[in-house]
């Protein structure tokens, strides 16, 4: 295993702190082979794979120079949701509200990244919080939804700075930044934390 990084937005203690306490609960009914550590939560932007550290200086570069300009916003963090599977679902998340300001962050970090000779994603991008991941067991018929469902506060939070992280997988928590970039708004040049 290289360095692996992915770039993301962090999210405050108060947050991680209610998704840490409704995963609490969700185990108790969920056959998850991995839950993230409230330290590791996240809303990803560009998930890297392995890079070569000349690479991981370009990047920094590149993405200083896209995101500072961009105003910091708001962001609601609503309800539980899942991808996969509805009987084995590979991935429980928090959901997060694409918005505008939120889609053209993730713009500005994937045409930076581009620009560093990293691939573009071919996906949609679908803002989330993962909050559990890996189904190891046996289908659940019809209960996920009635488990998830009472989960559907709404919280607002202020994105003021996109983070690097660098992925230690032995390590717990096991993302560690690497590099903070502020929104500035100001057109000024930023500088990396």
């Amino acid at each position: 295993m290289g360095n692996h990084y992915f770039i993301a937005i962090p999210i405050p203690e108060k947050l991680k702190e209610r998704l840490s306490q409704e995963q609490d609960s969700f185990k108790k009914h969920l056959p998850y082979k991995q839950w993230p550590f409230p330290e590791d939560f996240h809303i990803t932007l560009k998930f890297y794979g392995d890079l070569p550290d000349n690479k991981v200086q370009l990047l920094k570069e590149s993405i200083l120079t896209a995101v500072h300009k961009l105003p910091s916003f708001s962001i609601k963090v609503k309800g539980i949701g899942y991808f996969g599977n509805p009987s084995k679902p590979r991935v429980l998340w928090a959901g997060v509200e694409k918005t505008e300001p939120l889609v053209n962050l993730y713009s500005a970090v994937e045409d930076a990244s581009t620009s560093c000779g990293i691939a573009k994603e071919n996906r949609p991008y679908r803002p989330h919080i993962t909050v559990a991941k890996n189904w190891r067991g046996e289908a659940n018929k019809g209960k996920l939804d009635s488990i998830i469902q009472p989960y559907n506060d709404i919280e607002t939070i202020t994105v003021e700075r996109v983070v690097l992280y660098q992925i230690f997988p032995q390590q717990r928590p096991k993302y560690k930044q690497v590099a903070s970039f502020s929104l500035e708004g100001d057109g000024d040049t930023g500088t990396i934390d």
